[in-house]
């Protein structure tokens, strides 16, 4: 259905019975707001309408467990804001509308290297044969300003015209309870015409309320206008011309949005006015070419080119462009939601995606600011972190799986305070950072006051087995989240150690600091003892680290003897059939052998993988990227392109059939994973990048830019040798294999690649 090209996402088939799923393929973000990509003129047939803007959210009324301590008191999730785009269309009376309305010529088309949204199609209505063209996208230089044209060739026919561009207020999410609305007038401010000003409703859980206001300017070419409205939740303007064939018309529409987290609402109707008499004072065209230059700058350093595979080509741009779009660091109030702007599917809200997933690619595709952004978003809500784990009972700091503002939004047990791995790959990110740049500055202020807490909560957490003489950790859930309830899975207790180990580590260089946060001796010899003690399922005879305690004892199968019918598990078995099956979402003990590469040997990683991988139904989007980058270090290529093929493209081929909910956006930078850890074998930890790069077999080469430490790397791999050049910054060594090889600017080094 999409079609292939490098730069483009399109579709040229009108399907009823696919509209959600392109409505998510076309999404636009900018980092402040972002939308799906619905038909500005209305769709009668089935849609999912979605505007979002960043950090606005609402507690939902649903609770559960509320009869138990410890349970969060409502499950948050982003809200649907007021519908920005509207731009409705009628011709000799009746309204153009795809689904009722004949057309042809259709096509809607994503451009990613310039960030717009261009959308053609001919059609017949009340009369008329018309041809029209909508173009739009959401400013990343201006972030509050959205940009819309619509022009309309008449091509038959005579009569009359409409356009009514629109701001509409009148929105609920499409999981509302009951057809619940979120919005109500915020009578406090004096708005002016065509302007909304809208503040979240009262809730009883006394999270904050949000005003939010947009207001629009339109230009209207061979048009007059006709009609107006300022209604309490909408606004909008009608423009008219009587037609004939061969006439053409146009509109353009900006709208600016602001939000009270930036400006108190009595300032928005003067802050809105203030942007769009900016924006007015250019064309169209103008803020278009701006938003071309933007986005071709963060290209430049974020690019991947692969030669001889078009759709991996397409795939991994798509995929960068939407992280992009998402998030650039400039906000530290805001992380990364596993659906971005592209839909309300998880809430919306901050999972342990970003520290897993997305922290080693904005670390080498952006400057250091961008990750660092994300690293104080963790150190801002270190007290909610706290309360986190004082409503468990337990020291130190427990930051949430699910959040919006720092305290745990998430009201299944078996993902909120078992799924507490995600302590640990927040400190990672820590130690990550910190190598990655050689930047010690955070991690001696803000990363060690994280890192010990993170730690008295792992001391907390573990108990002691008189029986076995270890510590262990009982009812967690691992990344696997096919399995509840587990006692001492593998990858949590590896973490917790590892957490363990490395703050002591930290802390031994920083004497001043662990006196001013209370870490004494005492403290770390504890720590140290269960760094020592620590439990770690493993099988001698099957030379395998076991997921957790009882797994060996199921009735393990591959996927390989499950039936067509049986998959995906998560839509075709009830959840108690999930659970006793050794059927695997996601990479679990393979996530903690590719986190901590360097403290396994090639054939551990093998055994592993061999033993784990046939048995991963990969129905987490995060699964496929991991396992490619371990297939590739440990000589699986075929393995490793398969793999990357399922995460660069996951959402373009629908493979988990619920793109249609909303893009994967937290496992987009699986595909670059795939590419520069797994094909490029790049390890980021230690002194020196590292190195070990292959070509697969039907590709002709491909390239990708490494930002490291002031430094802009290009890494070019061909069929059997890599050019390694240096485009900014002082020279630099690096490892290729296992030897080293100097880069110094207008003197590229090329290395023969692995066999």
């Amino acid at each position: 259905m999409v079609e292939i090209d490098p730069w483009e996402v399109a579709v040229t088939t009108l399907d009823p019975a696919r509209i959600r799923f392109v409505e998510s393929l076309m999404s636009l973000g900018n980092g402040h707001m972002g939308a799906r990509g619905n038909f500005e003129e209305g769709y009668g047939g089935d849609s999912h309408l979605g505007t979002y803007i960043a950090g606005v959210w609402f507690p939902d009324r649903t609770r559960v467990g509320w009869w138990k301590n410890g349970y969060p008191e409502y499950f948050g999730k982003v809200v649907n804001a007021v519908d920005i785009g509207a731009i409705r269309i009628r011709a000799g009376g009746e309204p153009v509308d795809l689904f009722a309305v004949p057309s042809s010529d259709f096509r809607f088309a994503l451009d990613l290297r310039r960030g717009c949204l261009t959308r053609t199609y001919r059609c017949e209505a009340g009369g008329l044969a018309l041809r029209v063209r909508f173009d739009r996208f959401l400013s990343i230089v201006t972030p509050e300003l959205s940009f819309q044209r619509v022009e309309i060739e008449v091509e038959e026919g005579e009569g009359t015209l409409e356009i009514t561009p629109l701001l509409d207020g009148d929105v609920h999410n499409l999981d509302a309870n009951y057809a619940e609305t979120f919005w109500e007038p915020e009578p406090g401010v004096e708005r002016r015409p065509g302007m909304l000003v809208m503040t979240t409703r009262p809730n009883p859980f006394g999270t904050p309320r949000f005003t939010v206001t947009a207001a629009m300017d339109t230009r209207a070419e061979g048009l007059e206008p006709t009609d107006a409205w300022d209604d309490a939740l909408s606004t909008g303007r009608t423009f008219a011309a009587t037609v004939a064939p061969g006439d053409r018309v146009a509109l353009d529409k900006a709208v600016a949005v602001v939000t009270s987290r930036d400006h108190e609402p009595r300032a928005h109707p003067a802050v809105a006015s203030a942007l769009l008499d900016a924006a007015s004072s250019r064309p169209h065209g103008a803020h278009r070419e701006d938003q071309a230059a933007a986005w071709s700058a963060r290209w430049e350093q974020a690019d991947v080119v692969i030669e001889g595979d078009p759709p991996a080509q397409q795939g991994i741009r798509f995929n960068i462009f939407q992280l992009l779009s998402t998030y650039y660091g400039e906000d530290e109030r805001l992380n990364i939601g596993p659906k971005g702007f592209t839909g309300e599917k998880y809430g919306g809200a901050t999972y342990w995606d970003t520290e897993a997933f997305l922290v080693p690619m904005y670390m080498s595709i952006a400057e250091p600011d961008v990750t660092l952004a994300l690293l104080h978003y963790r150190h801002r809500q270190l007290p909610q972190a706290r309360h986190n784990a004082r409503q468990q009972g337990l020291p130190g700091a427990l930051y949430p799986m699910v959040t919006f503002d720092g305290v745990e939004c998430h009201n299944e047990w078996e993902i909120t305070f078992e799924e507490i791995h995600r302590n640990g790959a927040i400190a990672h990110a820590i130690r990550y950072y910190t190598d990655y740049t050689g930047d010690r500055s955070y991690l001696e202020a803000e990363g060690v006051e994280v890192l010990a807490e993170i730690a008295r909560f792992w001391a907390g957490r573990v108990h002691w087995s008189a029986r076995a003489d270890r510590y262990m950790i009982h009812g967690v859930t691992g990344p696997n989240e096919y399995e509840n309830n587990i006692n001492n899975n593998w990858y949590t207790n590896y973490l917790a150690r590892w957490v363990l180990s490395y703050t002591d580590e930290v802390l031994a260089g920083l004497p001043g600091r662990a006196a001013e946060l209370g870490v004494d001796d005492a403290e770390r010899e504890r720590w140290r003892d269960i760094v020592a003690r620590m439990y770690l399922p493993h099988d001698d005879e099957l030379g395998v680290n076991v997921q957790h305690d009882g797994f060996l004892d199921k009735a393990l199968a591959p996927v390989s003897a499950l039936g067509e019918d049986d998959l995906p598990l998560n839509q075709r078995w009830s959840w108690d059939r999930i659970l006793r099956s050794p059927y695997i979402k996601q990479a679990d003990v393979l996530q903690g052998m590719y986190t901590f590469t360097e403290d396994f040997t090639m054939e551990e990683i093998r055994r592993n993988f061999a033993f784990y991988e046939p048995m991963t139904v990969h129905e987490s989007s995060l699964s496929a990227s991991i396992h490619s980058v371990l297939a590739a270090a440990i000589g699986m290529p075929e393995k490793a392109v398969e793999l990357y093929s399922r995460t660069a493209r996951l959402d373009l081929d629908n493979y988990n059939n619920d793109t249609e909910d909303g893009l994967h956006i937290t496992s987009m930078s699986g595909a670059w994973l795939a590419i520069v850890q797994g094909f490029g074998g790049m390890r980021g930890l230690g002194e020196r990048l590292r190195f070990a790069p292959f070509c697969p077999e039907d590709w002709q080469g491909y390239s990708f830019m490494i930002r490291y430490r002031g430094r802009l790397l290009r890494v070019a791999v061909g069929p059997s040798s890599t050019e390694f050049t240096l485009v900014e910054g002082e020279p630099l060594e690096i490892l290729v294999g296992d030897g080293p090889v100097t880069v110094e600017q207008g003197a590229p080094a090329s290395v023969a690649n692995r066999a």
